[in-house]
């Protein structure tokens, strides 16, 4: 009787707070909901259920399991797709994702077949010195067995204090028995700005990969380094960024507009409208800008697009972003938890709401993207210069370039994982060349040796294929087995170079530099003459 009551009392207690949470904005929101006979209501109804359930359910219930993975989830899901309860877990990698490090050995990990592959170690991390390559299966940790673990759980094994050592055993390519490495654990950054290099001549090119506390010191260093002063243009590629920290995103847009132009406002029931206003400015940085999107795109990655895209600051090309354009506040709980909870809407300075309609779609749907009709959308919005942009359902780019899809071909390869399917990580052919070659250079070249090797794979793995599917397919082979040998061979810097050099959506991007340049150029010439006639008036 003494565990049931616990039980429902805890209940209460969650219910309670979790309906009082608006109360920290002010006390006013907080003599409302006491006072609120439904929520009394709805609260007692609650706690029968629950009594019920921990009175009559055939097995013994977890309190803690039942309320925080299922009474909060849910009822948080009722809200909007992106209001959360975020377990100790979870909590913490969101603090390690805002705070930019974490202390581990410093590689990229996914599942593959059931077990644990390194994607790629950091250069300069100490899995990149201990001598990991990508590719490499993780047999075992501190001589724990990983093959019934997740891959959550293989990185929190490879994670622990600064200065701690753990023991990594892996199989690879071309070696019977399994390599041991010890490792000591280091503090690994998380960058944001993933790599940056002059990918033509005065062209700079940036990966933004997230927003957190140190983005925009990370953007500025990578411009220097680049040197604004002679850059002829830049493509900033915030495809696949999922957003991070508000103040981040202000920071990055400012750097990039005229000062005191408008880059975002928010607006929420308990908050006060706050507008967020450039205020250092472009400082010279005033090269044409095209900004690469895709529809993994969102949040401070679309705040930074909006802005740039009203104020004709840059020329958006790709696909249609995500379109979250909802504001989470992260309230710390007990247990190193958090409730991330929607607290406002965010605008972009031409008064667009991008968020996508959720009220008619799972959460599957929502975050696939399916059943969502982009025809729908009719919020029309104009730019300083008069240009049509649109609102409810994320940034439309100017120009679309969608991803290329595959071909039959290609997508055998990839499905049999002999091509990597991601941008990072290396495929079976690739592990076998280096396995056979391992004194590969940077010059590597797909040529009619490498071909033949490649040919005989095909026929060992059993794939059908045709020389035409080979030489039709041949600039597209060199480009993906090119970057896996580079990520593989000479690290992941290099292997990100030679993915960005053979993407077409890139390459396009290149392309529309003089376009973006008109683009600015034009916007220019319309506020003035729109100042002129105020200035009339």
């Amino acid at each position: 009787m003494r565990t049931r009551n616990h039980g429902v009392w805890l209940a209460v207690a969650v219910v309670v707070l979790s309906a009082l949470l608006g109360g920290l904005y002010g006390s006013r929101v907080e003599a409302t909901v006491a006072g609120d006979s439904e929520v009394q209501q709805a609260i007692r109804r609650f706690t029968k259920v629950y009594a019920i359930i921990e009175q009559q359910y055939a097995d013994p219930v977890d309190p803690q399991r039942v309320i925080f993975d299922g009474a909060i989830p849910g009822m948080l899901r009722s809200l909007d797709p992106h209001s959360h309860f975020l377990n100790s877990r979870a909590y913490s990698l969101l603090r390690e994702e805002q705070r930019g490090h974490y202390y581990g050995v410093g590689m990229q990990v996914a599942p593959r077949d059931g077990r644990t592959i390194v994607l790629a170690p950091f250069v300069g991390s100490p899995a990149y010195e201990a001598g990991l390559r990508p590719g490499d299966i993780i047999f075992r940790v501190d001589g724990t067995a990983t093959e019934n673990l997740t891959t959550s759980e293989v990185a929190d094994l490879l994670k622990g204090p600064k200065g701690t050592v753990v023991r990594v055993e892996v199989l690879r390519e071309g070696h019977d028995q399994p390599l041991e490495f010890t490792i000591t654990r280091a503090e690994i950054p998380r960058y944001s700005v993933e790599f940056y290099f002059e990918i033509r001549p005065r062209v700079g090119y940036i990966r933004l990969t997230s927003f957190n506390e140190n983005t925009h010191a990370e953007l500025a260093a990578a411009l220097d380094d680049l040197n604004p002063d002679r850059l002829e243009g830049l493509l900033l590629d915030l495809r696949g960024n999922p957003g991070g920290l508000l103040a981040e995103g202000v920071a990055v847009a400012d750097m990039f507009l005229e000062k005191n132009q408008l880059i975002v406002s928010h607006r929420g029931r308990a908050q006060r409208p706050r507008s967020y206003y450039a205020r250092h400015g472009n400082r010279g940085r005033d090269f044409p800008m095209v900004i690469l999107l895709d529809r993994l795109s969102a949040s401070a990655a679309e705040i930074v697009a909006g802005a740039l895209q009203d104020h004709d600051r840059a020329l958006i090309v790709g696909e249609n972003s995500f379109g979250k354009g909802l504001v989470q506040t992260v309230y710390p709980l007990s247990h190193n938890t958090g409730l991330a909870l929607t607290t406002a809407r965010y605008y972009t300075p031409s008064g667009r709401l991008i968020q996508r309609d959720f009220t008619s779609l799972t959460l599957y749907e929502y975050y696939t993207g399916q059943n969502s009709d982009e025809n729908q959308r009719q919020e029309i919005y104009t730019t300083d210069s008069g240009r049509t942009v649109y609102g409810g359902g994320g940034i439309t780019p100017d120009v679309e370039v969608p991803t290329p899809e595959l071909n039959d071909f290609q997508e055998t390869l990839v499905n049999k994982v002999i091509i990597y399917p991601w941008e990072v990580g290396i495929g079976d052919f690739a592990k076998r060349y280096i396995a056979n070659h391992p004194n590969i250079t940077e010059d590597f070249q797909l040529d009619e040796s490498v071909l033949n090797e490649f040919r005989r794979y095909l026929t060992e793995r059993n794939v059908r294929f045709t020389e035409i599917d080979i030489q039709e397919n041949r600039d597209w082979l060199q480009w993906r087995i090119k970057k896996e040998i580079s990520i593989s061979a000479f690290g992941l810097d290099q292997g990100r170079r030679v993915a960005s050099l053979g993407d077409p959506q890139v390459l396009r991007a290149i392309e529309l530099l003089p376009q973006a340049k008109a683009l600015r150029e034009n916007a220019r010439r319309v506020i003035v003459r729109q100042r002129q006639r105020q200035n009339q008036n």
